[in-house]
């Protein structure tokens, strides 16, 4: 969606002006970094950014961030040039600070505001959708995901906590943020709200005055960063490598491709058995952790890899992967020769590659090219190979 194409017109069908307001006037100390959490950077730009990012995106404007007290200047910064934002300064706790952010909307008067954490950076245009949508028929939304794990009450013991009776997560839901709601009667509750200031969230203010809150479905994604180990690196998703090798043809020697043995004139020579595919798929997977190359693992001044069987290199290679914490998403091996043909052998390789790196079949591939009798391998001095591979955290 552009940033110029409001929220409201294609997801209520009324042209409601959609606002929001973005709490991060909290001091995060549980996570355990050098800044408020909502400050601190995570994946590569500090955590508020990520929210307002996607608000933005999403057409939502005003949006109103509420911060401490001193913290204009920082946020300015992080936010850069991004349009229509207001900045407010919160209160002694969160409901105060939301009061204080709707009374600077108050004078844009928008139909909808969407209240949102800031410690909870990513923020899935479908919940989005979701809420402003459920605004058709409530006074007031939140996203929400079933308890999936046993409860029970924790009663006193002698040494501490022990188990007392069970309770029904059937009926129990996790809370998540943005929660949306219509301006006027959100805004309604705050103000009308009597007693100390300490709702746990804008819900139970909407509720206590008498506001219906209907449940849409959240997201895991909107997990709240609160200890330091939401900011501990992790590794990437996926991870890609590449490879490439090349031996000599010579007569009196073996040839052996991709784990397989193939009657033909000439074999490749190496200290090893030269197994010119394995080595090119030894230094993808290599190549895809960061494990640097075949000649560092098993290096060919090292008299003990003489005449190896490559498939011992493929299967460390294999056993590094797991270490790092990753699978095999696929491997695709490119042999590049005039002769022998591989077509007729090509099964047999991805089978062998398979059963070395114990992986599904499915997810090897093995093909070859000509160089169309131009340069040494047109001119059969020599075979090479070419890998790729793509692995999956676990």
């Amino acid at each position: 969606m552009s940033h110029d194409q409001t929220i409201s017109q294609p997801r209520t069908g009324h042209g409601q002006k959609v606002a929001a307001i973005v709490v991060a006037a909290g001091q995060g100390l549980r996570a355990g970094q050098p800044l408020p959490k909502q400050f601190a950077l995570w994946r590569g730009k500090p955590v508020l950014r990520h929210s307002v990012d996607a608000l933005v995106a999403a057409g939502v404007s005003p949006i109103v961030i509420v911060i401490p007290e001193g913290a204009d200047t920082l946020v300015r910064g992080m936010l850069g040039q991004l349009p229509d934002i207001q900045l407010a300064t919160g209160g002694a706790t969160r409901q105060e600070s939301v009061r204080l952010g709707l009374e600077v909307l108050a004078g844009t008067a928008p139909d909808l505001v969407l209240i949102h954490d800031a410690a909870r950076p990513l923020l899935p245009a479908a919940v989005i959708d979701r809420l402003v949508a459920a605004l058709d028929r409530h006074s007031g939304a939140i996203p929400v995901l079933p308890v999936v794990d046993s409860l029970a009450h924790a009663e006193p013991g002698d040494s501490g906590d022990v188990m007392g009776a069970p309770a029904r997560r059937e009926a129990l839901r996790r809370v998540q943020t943005p929660q949306a709601f219509r301006f006027i009667d959100i805004l309604a509750a705050h103000r009308d709200w009597e007693g100390p200031a300490f709702a746990g969230d804008n819900a139970q203010v909407a509720q206590a005055n008498g506001l219906e809150i209907a449940l849409v479905e959240g997201d895991e994604a909107l997990h709240k960063l609160t200890f330091a180990t939401d900011f501990a690196p992790s590794a990437p998703p996926i991870r890609v490598g590449t490879g490439y090798d090349v031996h000599r043809l010579e007569e009196g020697e073996e040839l052996w491709l991709c784990g397989v043995k193939i009657d033909h004139t000439h074999g490749l020579s190496g200290h090893s058995d030269a197994d010119v595919a394995i080595h090119a798929l030894v230094d993808a997977l290599l190549g895809a952790i960061g494990a640097g190359d075949i000649g560092q693992h098993f290096p060919p001044s090292d008299p003990q890899w003489k005449g190896a069987a490559s498939n011992r290199f493929l299967a460390h290679a294999g056993s590094l992967v797991a270490k790092a914490g990753y699978m095999l998403a696929n491997a695709d091996v490119t042999i590049i020769c005039e002769a022998p043909k591989i077509g007729p052998h090509r099964e047999a390789m991805r089978a062998r590659l398979a059963e070395i790196l114990c992986a599904d079949q499915a997810a090897i591939s093995v093909k070859a090219t000509t160089t169309e009798k131009l340069g040494f391998t047109g001119r059969a001095e020599g075979i090479a190979a070419q890998a790729a591979v793509s692995l999956l955290r676990l």
